[in-house]
């Protein structure tokens, strides 16, 4: 009887360590595809790396200006 429910319990514990392990290859998988991502955007910014630059200034610039603005209208 004792043996019984030595197994019992074992295969639970066996049940238990196979979800684990499908949830961690889900994760790794979610990783993968999260780094995917970003390694295609990176790529995009080295290809197009002038365009992103001054894109990025017009947004900094336009920010700025946009506060001095509302700094002046309010003041």
């Amino acid at each position: 009887m004792n043996s019984d429910s030595n197994t019992s319990s074992n295969s639970s514990s066996n049940t238990t360590n196979s979800s684990e392990a499908i949830n961690q290859v889900s994760t790794v998988n979610n990783q993968k595809e999260q780094d995917s991502f970003v390694k295609l955007a990176m790529k995009n910014m080295v290809k197009k790396g002038s365009t992103s630059l001054f894109h990025f200034s017009l947004t900094v610039f336009g920010v700025i200006g946009a506060l001095l603005g509302l700094a002046i209208i309010f003041h």
